[in-house]
C-alpha cells in the first residue's frame, strides 16, 4: 500500500535552488517511492538567533511504500550527500540542505529520531505556506486542522 508523505526541503548555503533540484531527484529514485507534487519554492528569512543567508523552501509530496523510519534513514542519507554534517553543526545553523518529514499518511510516530507529524509544523510559515499550496485540506493526524487552518492561525498572530 502506498503512504502519502510530506517532506519539507530547506537550503541556505551555496547554490541553493541546484541543491533543492537534486534532493528532489533523489527522492524521486528513491525505491517504491513517487513525487506527486512538488511546491513553489519560496525564499524565506532564517529559523533562529544565528546570522545567516535567507533559506529555500518547498514540500515535496510522495506516494511511497517504504515505512516512516527508512524514508527518514533515505532523507537523511540524501542530506549528506549534499554536504550536511549534522553531527557538527548549530541547531537552526545554516545547511546546505535539511528534509524534514512532516505527515506521514495517517500516522502519529512518537519514536527517538522521529516524530510525525513534525510536532513544530504548525509554528513555521516556512513549511505551512508551500504545503497549503499543495495540500491545503490534508487532514494533519493528531491536530484536527488542514494546513490552510493552520496558516491561518499562524497568519493571524501578531
Amino acid at each position: 500500500m502506498h503512504i502519502d508523505a510530506y517532506i519539507a526541503l530547506g537550503s541556505n548555503l551555496g547554490d541553493r535552488q541546484s541543491t533543492i533540484d537534486s534532493a528532489i531527484a533523489s527522492i524521486e529514485r528513491l525505491a517504491t517511492t513517487k513525487v506527486i507534487r512538488v511546491s513553489s519554492i519560496i525564499e524565506t528569512p532564517p529559523f533562529g538567533d544565528i546570522e545567516q543567508g535567507p533559506y529555500l523552501n518547498g514540500i515535496v509530496h510522495v506516494q511511497t511504500r517504504l515505512d516512516a523510519r527508512t524514508l527518514l534513514d533515505e532523507m537523511l542519507r540524501i542530506e549528506s550527500e549534499h554536504g550536511r554534517d549534522r553531527a557538527n553543526e548549530q541547531r537552526w545553523g545554516p545547511r546546505t540542505l535539511d528534509l524534514d518529514l512532516i505527515v506521514f499518511g495517517d500516522q502519529v510516530i512518537d519514536e527517538p529520531g522521529l516524530q510525525v507529524p513534525h510536532p513544530r509544523m504548525h509554528e513555521r510559515s516556512f513549511v505551512l505556506v508551500p504545503l497549503a499550496e499543495i495540500a491545503p485540506d490534508i487532514k494533519i493526524p493528531n491536530q484536527n486542522e488542514t494546513p490552510r487552518q493552520m496558516l491561518e492561525a499562524l497568519d493571524g498572530v501578531s
